[in-house]
C-alpha cells in the first residue's frame, strides 16, 4: 500500500509480513500467479456474503477471514516474483471493493429479513463510508496528493466485520456493534485522508 507514513499501518505491515513471509515465499517458488490469489480471495469473500445473506453468520465470519488471508498474500507474492504491475494493482483494488461490498450488502439484506431497518441502514452506511475511504485515497493519488492509510483501512474493516460475525452466537447484537464501529472509524479515516490531501492543495 502506498501513502504517507502512518504508525499503525506500518506496524501492521511489518507484523503481517513477518507472519506470512514463509507462505509467500512458498507460493512464489511454486509459480502461482498473484492474480489467481486475488480472484480466489474475492470468490471466497462472496461465499462469505452468501453465508451471511442466508443467516449463517458464524460460518460467514470465518469464511471472510479466510478471504482476507488471500488479500494479504497476493501483493506479497507478486513482489516476491518480481511481477508487481499496475494492472495487477488495478485488479486487486477493484476486486477488493467487490468482495467487501458483497459482504456489506449481504448484511443489509440479512437485517432487512430480520425486520430490523436500523441494522440495514447501519450496514448501508458502512458500505457507503467504506467506498468513500477507498475513493478519497484513489482520487488523491490520481491528483498526486498525499494519501495516507489513516486509522481504519480495509484490513481493519474486514477484521471488525469478521469478529462481529464470529462472535454473534455469544451476543446477538455483536454484528450491529461491529458495523457501528466500521461506520464511525471509517468516517474518521475518510476525514483523515481528505484533510491530508486538502492541506497541501489549498491555494
Amino acid at each position: 500500500m502506498r501513502g504517507g507514513p502512518s504508525v499503525v499501518p506500518l506496524t501492521r505491515r511489518r507484523l503481517v509480513g513477518w507472519v506470512v513471509s514463509p507462505v509467500t515465499q512458498s507460493l512464489a517458488r511454486a509459480g502461482l500467479a498473484a492474480d489467481y490469489l486475488t480472484v480466489l480471495g474475492t470468490l471466497v469473500s462472496l461465499g462469505a456474503a452468501g453465508a451471511v445473506a442466508t443467516g449463517h453468520l458464524f460460518a460467514g465470519g470465518w469464511v471472510l477471514l479466510v478471504g482476507g488471508c488471500f488479500d494479504l498474500l497476493d501483493g506479497a507474492v507478486a513482489r516476491a516474483q518480481g511481477r508487481a504491475t499496475a494492472r495487477g494493482a488495478l485488479l486487486d483494488a477493484t476486486l477488493d471493493r467487490v468482495g467487501e461490498a458483497g459482504v456489506l450488502v449481504a448484511l443489509a439484506y440479512w437485517f432487512a429479513r430480520q425486520a430490523d431497518p436500523a441494522g440495514a441502514v447501519v450496514a448501508a452506511a458502512a458500505l457507503a463510508l467504506s467506498l468513500l475511504v477507498s475513493y478519497i485515497k484513489a482520487r488523491a493519488e490520481g491528483l498526486a496528493l498525499p494519501a495516507p492509510e489513516g486509522l481504519f483501512s480495509r484490513p481493519e474493516r474486514l477484521v471488525a466485520l469478521a469478529l462481529g460475525l464470529v462472535l454473534s452466537p455469544l451476543w446477538e447484537d455483536m454484528v450491529l456493534v461491529s458495523l457501528a464501529l466500521v461506520v464511525v472509524l471509517s468516517a474518521v479515516t475518510a476525514l483523515q485522508r481528505f484533510w491530508a490531501a486538502w492541506r497541501p492543495s489549498r491555494g
